[in-house]
């Protein structure tokens, strides 16, 4: 997970987004690839990090897995354990977040706006 985050903040360094939404995104990539990782990736697979950039309007984090499920944010009142709490993380700092269809498996995505945040 390391090298994901590294790799999104060079990214988000060289299109110029501020600090505050850099954080914010580099949130949501931990937790989609921690995710990915853990639940997405059968053995002797991998993930696939992409990040896109619309415009000065925002970014777009994707991360392909090639495993079955729809993940889905966990209900706190559920119980008390303390995992599984990363999209309920990415749904309180991302713009929209939604997962896609790819066939093995899914592409888990979220958006982050720029526009009053860049540099």
């Amino acid at each position: 997970m390391p090298a994901a985050r590294e790799f999104a903040r060079r990214a988000l360094a060289d299109w110029g987004v501020g600090e505050a939404r850099t954080q914010d995104a580099l949130l949501c990539v931990s937790e989609l690839v921690t995710n990915a990782v853990r639940h997405g990736v059968p053995p002797g697979r991998g993930f696939r990090l992409r990040l896109l950039r619309a415009g000065e309007a925002l970014v777009r984090i994707e991360v392909h897995d090639s495993g079955p499920g729809h993940p889905r944010v966990a209900d706190p009142a559920e119980d008390g354990d303390e995992r599984g709490r990363g999209l309920l993380l990415v749904e309180a700092v991302a713009d929209k977040w939604g997962v896609g269809e790819r066939d093995p498996g899914k592409i888990v995505w979220c958006e982050v706006g720029l526009s009053r945040w860049l540099s």
